[in-house]
This record gives structure tokens, C-alpha cells and sequence, in this order.
């Protein structure tokens, strides 16, 4: 099924023809095994994706989530660099193109050209089926390893990769990245305790050879949080398929990703004030907001005494950038 625009319902659109003649329940105990799969350890050199009926199911579960957090990832870096258009695109390890969707609705304008880069031909057949007459994508077959050379582009994104790799692996790629970057490289990892310190390790790297963080960072120091002790990550709202409620058996029309990510830029970007990291908590009169800002983790206490700000405060997400001062007209 062909559409027009890339967005979160269009996607949703191409998605829904994917199980047309897959028995459902062959479709879930596929998506069953692989989320079993990637929650273990995966070789580098191991494809988990093996076939279109892998491909389909697990690209019908997934892709609205990994959008969904790729999509919030880049909305952060265009708060930070507002200006910035990318002309050209590299998705490594993109599989069937979920990143690749978030960056062609984030720049809808002038969409940059996009190469996605996998080692599951599969996946990316799958993915130019999906993007025909949508994106402007090449798919081409890679291993994602030690080995891999980018070519220079102005934007890397690497979704949901780093965890199916070594350690070796991760830090090459990453430095590759950061290499052939122009611009901005934008990656995201689940929300969990080990992804916050995937990113955090790919932060570093990313430091090291010469770009900033723009987003969730209000700065390019060190991370305040106590490794061990806590981790940093956010949440995206995700409609939830049939597909989703029966093998997660719940009966929510929505879920939500918890995902972990860093933008970096070789340019000059303008980073949150601030940023929230936990939803606020909202009590009679007041707003309880948790912040990492560039003296580090606090909580900020907004009343009605504050006036515009306390409207501001109660509508501040998770995840959102907040600002240290008072707007004053």
C-alpha cells in the first residue's frame, strides 16, 4: 500500500498491510521469539531477522515505536538547531527504515536523501516496499562492524543498534559516525538501564572526536547522574496495534517507549536551559519539576506565585526542555 506523506499514520497505514495472509498467531509466536531474542545477546554477525514473515511481524510490532522514539529524538535536535537542514541521510543498521520515516516527517519540507544500511536483506527489502512512492531511500547491504565505512553525510542516525552489537563494535561504529558526520548523529536506545549507558559510552566517543551534545544534554560536561544509581531516559506515546494487544495481551488502544538518546552537532546548537527528566508531578497549587541543567540534577518548585510560568509548568512533559528564568515580555 502506497502513501503519500511520511508520518505516524501513514506508516501505520503501510504497516497494516504487512500481516494480509500471515496466520495470526504463526505472526505472534514470530514476534514472541525474535523480542526473546534481541532481549539475549546477539552477535554481530547474526542476523535475527531471517525472512519475510520475521521481517513483517516484528516490523509491524516494532517500527511504530522505534518512529516514535526517533522522532522525539530529532524533534529535540531541531529545538536546538532550529535553522539546521540536512541534505543527506545515512540510517545505520535501519533495517526497514523506522528512523528513516522520522527524519523525511521531521524535514518534511526538503526531506534530505536518505541510505539505509543493514545486514538482514530481508528487513531491507521489506522497508523499500514500504517506502516506494514515500521516501527517498537507497537500501543497501552492510555488515554493521568494525569494518564499515560511511560515507560523509550530514546526518547519522543509529536506532536501536548499538545493544545487537560487541563492545568493539559499538565504540567503531560510533567513532565512524562521528567521522563521517557533517552535521548532527542522532542515537537511540531502549530506556533501560544498560541502553542509558550504551548512550552514555557513545556520548563520549562522540565528544572526544569534536561534536557537542544539543539534546537531552544542557551541556557537553560530564553526566551528573551516579553511574548505578539511576538512569536517564524518556518516554514516547505509541498507539498500540491489534498485533501489539494480543501478544502483550493488554487491552490500552496506546503504550509507551521508553527510549534513550543523545544528539550531537559538529555545528553551533543551542541546548535546553534544562531539560525534565521525570514526569512532573502535579499537586493543588504547585508543580514539582526534576531537572538536569548545567549544575547538574535538581528539582524546581513552580507556584501560582510564579504567574505565566506556573501555566508553563503544568504543561510541561517529560522529556521536555524548561527553562531556568521566567519569559519576561
Amino acid at each position: 500500500m502506497n502513501v503519500s506523506t511520511p508520518s505516524a499514520e501513514s506508516l501505520r497505514a503501510a504497516l497494516a498491510g504487512l500481516l494480509d495472509g500471515l496466520p495470526p498467531s504463526q505472526t505472534a509466536k514470530a514476534v514472541e521469539r525474535l523480542i526473546a531474542h534481541y532481549r539475549g545477546t546477539t552477535p554481530t554477525d547474526a542476523p535475527v531477522l531471517r525472512d519475510r514473515s520475521d521481517v513483517a511481524a516484528y516490523a509491524a510490532y516494532r517500527m511504530p515505536a522505534t518512529f516514535e522514539a526517533a522522532r522525539a529524538a530529532l524533534g529535540a535536535l531541531r529545538d536546538a538547531a532550529p535553522g539546521w537542514v540536512p541534505g543527506s541521510h545515512t540510517d545505520v543498521g535501519g533495517g526497514t527504515g523506522a528512523a528513516s520515516w522520522a527524519v523525511a516527517e521531521a524535514w518534511a519540507g526538503a526531506p534530505p536523501r536518505t541510505t539505509v544500511l543493514d545486514w538482514a536483506e530481508p528487513a531491507l527489502a521489506l522497508g523499500r516496499e514500504l517506502a516506494a512512492g514515500v521516501l527517498d531511500v537507497a537500501w543497501r547491504r552492510e555488515r554493521i562492524g568494525t569494518a564499515l565505512r560511511l560515507d560523509d553525510t550530514d546526518l547519522v542516525t543509529v536506532s536501536y543498534v548499538l545493544k545487537e552489537l560487541t563492545e568493539a563494535d559499538r565504540a567503531a561504529l560510533v567513532t565512524e559516525a562521528a567521522r563521517a558526520a557533517r552535521g548532527a548523529v542522532v542515537i537511540v536506545e531502549p530506556g533501560t538501564p544498560d541502553g542509558y549507558e550504551r548512550i552514555i559510552a557513545a556520548r563520549s566517543v562522540l565528544i572526544d572526536a569534536g561534536l557537542t551534545a544539543a539534546a537531552p544534554c544542557p551541556h557537553s560536561g560530564a553526566c551528573p547522574i551516579e553511574p548505578g544509581t539511576d538512569w536517564c531516559h524518556f518516554a514516547a506515546r505509541v498507539s498500540r496495534s491489534s498485533l501489539h494487544r494480543k501478544v502483550k495481551g493488554g487491552s490500552l488502544p496506546y503504550e509507551d517507549e521508553k527510549y534513550a538518546y543523545v544528539a550531537a552537532t559538529r555545528f553551533p546548537a543551542i541546548p535546553a536551559p534544562a531539560r525534565v527528566t521525570r514526569k512532573p508531578q502535579l499537586r493543588k497549587g504547585l508543580v514539582l519539576l526534576d531537572l538536569c541543567g548545567p549544575e547538574g540534577l535538581g528539582r524546581e518548585t513552580v507556584t501560582k506565585r510564579h504567574g505565566p510560568l506556573y501555566k508553563r509548568a503544568r504543561d510541561t512533559e517529560w522529556g521536555d526542555s524548561w527553562p531556568l528564568e521566567p519569559e519576561t515580555d
